[in-house]
């Protein structure tokens, strides 16, 4: 019996790997349900390894590209793309931007105008990173919980983990050496006038952000990164730069619906890559940081690949 602590996006993945191999699994989580206490809910859900490059190292491309056909198999990914735009007074955003990312074909207006309609007229220049792709991260953790569950893995929620597990992921409540909170903080507006499908970030000096249609006319902003222990709500600064993004990408965004606001410390080691690390004589994942749902699959099949090997059968 393979006994793991927390039953977030880390712990939920590397039980589906554990279970495909034969294993038999226990889940232990503090939450009431899946994802009610995981960072991982106020997530983009992006599935972009190309772009995340752009600040991120290139293992985050490596460990990423399978991302969107590993999350298939459990939730519904949309695969088409990102769009990459930056108002005319930053352009230099966009070919700095460009230096820094690979897989991309360069747009002008008028392609920008036919990939996503409700933007015709709105930027002169794109960059379209077409094999990305984007999820919901509400739906993946409910569909990713059932899935382990249908596989035979015993979830006990609103408990506790015993002291002693063969797997730890839980995320900042594990305290290990170097790990630290990063803050993230993000907003769901209600637009149904604009029409949206796919992921679209705004490049801005300060703070690029990133806007994620989900179903029924909502819309998913977010991109601030602050070194930060407060779980507090998201502060006026960041929600004003937040939404005035959304204002920039359509005007239609002026008036939506603000439905809900939130914010999630993310755990991030000092190089801002995951590790599966043995401490104190158990085995962590952890520091999933801001590609969480992008490198989890990765980091899983790692996991149960050092705990069980191929099979355990």
């Amino acid at each position: 019996m393979i006994r793991i602590a927390g039953a977030g996006l880390a712990g939920l993945a590397c039980a589906f790997e554990l279970a495909q191999r034969g294993a038999d699994v226990i889940l232990y989580e503090k939450g009431d349900g899946p994802g009610a206490n995981s960072v991982a809910r106020f997530a983009g859900g992006m599935l972009a390894p190309y772009c995340e490059r752009e600040s991120a190292d290139e293992d985050v491309v490596r460990l990423g590209g399978r991302a969107a056909d590993w999350w298939a198999q459990v939730t519904p990914v949309t695969r088409r793309g990102t769009l990459v735009v930056a108002p005319s007074r930053d352009q230099a955003e966009l070919t700095r931007f460009a230096r820094r990312t690979s897989h991309f074909s360069k747009v002008d207006g008028q392609v920008i105008a036919k990939l996503e309609p409700a933007l015709e007229g709105r930027f002169e220049r794109g960059l379209f990173f077409e094999e990305e792709a984007h999820l919901d991260p509400r739906r993946a953790l409910a569909d990713l919980s059932n899935a382990v569950q249908a596989l035979g893995v015993w979830i006990h929620y609103g408990t506790a983990a015993p002291a002693k597990v063969d797997l730890n992921c839980t995320a900042t409540a594990a305290q290990l050496p170097d790990l630290r909170s990063v803050r993230g903080e993000m907003a769901i507006l209600h637009c149904p006038e604009v029409e949206l499908s796919r992921v679209v970030r705004l490049l801005h000096p300060r703070m690029p952000l990133y806007l994620v249609p989900r179903a029924d006319g909502l819309f998913m902003i977010g991109g601030t990164m602050v070194e930060s222990n407060s779980n507090r709500p998201p502060t006026l600064r960041s929600l004003t730069e937040m939404l005035s993004a959304a204002y920039t990408i359509h005007p239609a965004f002026a008036e939506a619906s603000v439905v809900e606001i939130g914010a999630g410390l993310r755990p991030a080691f000092p190089d801002n890559l995951p590790r599966l690390m043995e401490h104190n004589g158990t085995l962590h994942l952890n520091g999933l940081y801001r590609h969480g749902f992008l490198l989890a699959p990765a980091l899983a099949q790692q996991a149960a690949h050092q705990l069980v090997g191929e099979t355990c059968r």
